[in-house]
C-alpha cells in the first residue's frame, strides 16, 4: 500500500469521524476538503453506496453533487452547487455508519493501487477527457431509478470510487478498473429494463386474453 493511499484513507477516515452529530451537509464536507480535494470527495461520496444500505434522499443530493465535480473537472471550472444540493442535511446516525463500514473497501482497493503505474491513462487531454466523462457516466448511473434493485447502487460506487483512487494515485490499473464498472453497470441496467419489459409483455398478454 503506498503512503498516498494510506493518506487516503486516514483522511477519509478523519472526516467521517468528525461528523456533526446530528446531520452533515456538503457545505460541512466542502470545507474539510476544499476545491483541491473533490476527488477525495468523489471517494468519499461513492462510499456510501458501496454497502447496499438504503439512506432517504442520498443517492440525488450525493450523486448529483459528483456529476457536478465531473462537470466542472470537464470544462476546468471552479465546483457550484446549488443552494438546495449543497445544504441538504443527512442524518449522521445513519451515514457514519455506513461509511465506516465502507472503509475496508476501500481498504481492499489500496491493497492492489500502486501509485504511478500505466500513467498515460491518467493525464493528456484525451484521456483527462475518457476520464471525465466516465466520471459523469457514473454518476449518471448512480441517480438512476433503480434504488431499491440489488447492486443498482453499488456498481455505479464502486466505478467511481476506481476511478477517483486511480486517478488520485495516478494509477492507471484503477481507472481501468472503473471504467470496467461502468460497463457492467450498463450491462445490468440494460438486463434489468429488458427483464422489466418483458415482465410487462407477459403481464399485457395475460389480462387482455
Amino acid at each position: 500500500m503506498s503512503e498516498q493511499g494510506e493518506a487516503l484513507s486516514q483522511r477519509l477516515g478523519a472526516i467521517i469521524e468528525k461528523l456533526p452529530p446530528t446531520g452533515v451537509t456538503l457545505s460541512h464536507l466542502l470545507d474539510h476538503v476544499g476545491q483541491d480535494g473533490l476527488m477525495i470527495l468523489i471517494a468519499l461520496l461513492s462510499l456510501v453506496f458501496i454497502i447496499p444500505v438504503s439512506i432517504p434522499g442520498v443517492s440525488t443530493v450525493f450523486g448529483a453533487a459528483i456529476l457536478l465535480i465531473a462537470v466542472s473537472r470537464l470544462f476546468g471550472r471552479n465546483l457550484w452547487l446549488p443552494e438546495s444540493v449543497r445544504e441538504r442535511e443527512i442524518s449522521t446516525e445513519k451515514l457514519r455508519p455506513v461509511l465506516q463500514r465502507a472503509l475496508k473497501w476501500l481498504h481492499r482497493l489500496e491493497h492492489v493501487s500502486r501509485s504511478q503505474r500505466m500513467v498515460w491513462l491518467t493525464s493528456g487531454k484525451t484521456w483527462n477527457l475518457i476520464n471525465n466523462l466516465a466520471l459523469i457516466l457514473g454518476a449518471v448511473l448512480l441517480m438512476a431509478p433503480f434504488g431499491m434493485i440489488p447492486f443498482s447502487n453499488t456498481l455505479p460506487a464502486l466505478a467511481l470510487l476506481c476511478l477517483a483512487v486511480g486517478l488520485l494515485q495516478r494509477d492507471g490499473l484503477c481507472i481501468l478498473l472503473g471504467h470496467a464498472a461502468n460497463v457492467l453497470s450498463i450491462i445490468y441496467f440494460a438486463l434489468l429494463i429488458a427483464g422489466g419489459g418483458m415482465m410487462l409483455r407477459q403481464a399485457w398478454e395475460h389480462f387482455t386474453r
